[in-house]
């Protein structure tokens, strides 16, 4: 399967490259968009959960690696669920 990382940018300025083991976030993404923090994290659920079912049709069973960036996505969002207008920005795709 052809996996891909993504970088992003926090509300904060601050920058973390992510994981993905399909490219199905091109599909909910675009690079040098900013996504307002409840729609990045409900799109990055959405694809990493696509992405991890897709490694489970393989593979037999889900992606780890997939399940693990959400968890993390999710847990550094909660830094700025109190900030207004909080946005997330797609900085660049790698493959």
């Amino acid at each position: 399967m052809p996996e891909m990382r993504f970088s992003i940018r926090w509300p904060d300025g601050s920058s973390e490259s992510c994981y993905s083991p399909s490219l199905v976030i091109k599909d909910y993404f675009t690079p040098s968009q900013a996504y307002d923090l409840d729609d990045f994290l409900a799109r990055s659920r959405t694809a990493l959960s696509i992405a991890s079912d897709r490694v489970k049709a393989r593979y037999g069973m889900p992606c780890s690696l997939a399940l693990g960036q959400l968890a993390k996505l999710e847990a550094r969002s909660k830094d700025f669920v109190t900030t207004p207008h909080a946005k997330v920005h797609i900085e660049s795709f790698s493959e």
